[in-house]
């Protein structure tokens, strides 16, 4: 597409730009067209003096403005015709009886010229695919061969007049390289009046946005909405916060339990088949304590069973049939956990 000539809107130079888009180049200016155009005036301005200078018919045509061009920019059919000669092209009305009678198709063509009111647009073209190339598109439109014909007869329906370009254009860039390739289009080019609106409704929206926050943080004064997202966002905040200090809490005791034995797995689980209350954990430790002092009391001298070290809370060994270490530990994580929990939820309602 980037290869592909396209001259977009500037004033009412529209006949310029389908010209310009037709060619594929910058061929013609305002300045050419009008000169061609003040031909044409001069010209028909001759053919009136024809029937006297000082007839009413002379008079009247000396003070009408001209038919060829306006002080917009705007250039008739007739100046796009004499431009064309100059590269030996002929313009054809299509569907009109001589086009008729040479019985073609319309994809057999290379390019056509359209026009409505004041406004000139060319469809063209270029390698083995057709284009719309109408100057108030932000881009070249592709159209399908099997679309061209229902285009064409939309734009009759419309009150287009059509004409077609008969004549070999001149070489271009884009239509050399697209008889290697084909294009696809995933969206159709907006018409640069519809991009102008997107973008000053965006800037509007901007402003807009711009001057509540402007006077929200001046007056500090917030609407019941505006205070109720405040509360909203509020909540979720510390929600989030209580989140991740509870997962920060849990590694933490992970990290801690690591070093104290090596039977615990690394990933502690988050909920456990086994809660105690403190009372039952008591009972529980001071049964594995008797138990071990059993055991030192019964061993030789010789086969010391090691201690708990009850200051570091390190649970070695085995509880057998009262309770196993790591049932201990995670019953003691869950307590740990349940109780933050409880702290930050009380915090939060504060």
């Amino acid at each position: 597409m980037e290869s592909i000539f396209h001259e977009k809107q500037e004033g009412s130079l529209c006949a310029q730009h389908c010209l310009n888009n037709l060619l594929q180049g910058e061929y013609f200016s305002p300045v050419e067209l009008s000169s061609i155009a003040h031909q044409l005036d001069e010209e028909e301005r001759m053919r009136m003096a024809e029937g006297g200078v000082t007839s009413e018919d002379y008079r009247t045509f000396l003070q009408q403005p001209s038919g060829n061009m306006d002080d917009s920019g705007f250039f008739s059919i007739q100046v796009i015709s004499n431009a064309l000669k100059v590269w030996g092209l002929e313009l054809i009305l299509f569907n009109s009886p001589e086009y008729q009678r040479l019985s073609i198709d319309p994809i057999n063509e290379r390019s056509f010229i359209c026009n409505y009111k004041e406004h000139w647009f060319t469809v063209r073209k270029l390698g083995k695919q057709w284009f719309n190339l109408n100057s108030l598109l932000t881009g070249p439109e592709l159209i399908s061969d099997t679309y061209l014909a229902l285009f064409l007869a939309q734009l009759q329906q419309e009150g287009y007049s059509i004409f077609v370009v008969k004549g070999d254009l001149p070489d271009c860039e884009a239509d050399q390289l697209l008889q290697m390739i084909r294009v696809q289009q995933m969206h159709r080019p907006k018409l640069i009046g519809e991009e102008l609106a997107q973008l000053k409704e965006q800037r509007v929206q901007k402003t807009d946005l711009e001057r509540v926050l402007e006077a929200n943080d001046g007056s500090g004064m917030l609407d019941e909405d505006e205070e109720d997202l405040q509360r909203a966002l509020a909540l979720s905040r510390q929600e989030i916060d209580l989140e991740d200090e509870e997962a920060d809490l849990r590694r933490a005791i992970q990290l801690s339990m690591q070093g104290t034995s090596r039977n615990i797995r690394q990933d502690i689980p988050q909920t456990s088949g086994t809660h105690l209350t403190s009372e039952e954990l008591r009972k529980r430790r001071e049964a594995y304590f008797e138990k071990q002092q059993q055991q030192q009391q019964q061993d030789p001298p010789g086969h010391p069973c090691e201690k708990p070290n009850a200051s570091s809370g390190a649970l070695d060994g085995d509880l057998g049939d009262a309770m196993s270490e790591e049932d201990m530990l995670q019953a003691a994580v869950t307590m740990s956990l349940e109780t933050v929990r409880s702290n930050f939820k009380t915090e939060g309602k504060k």
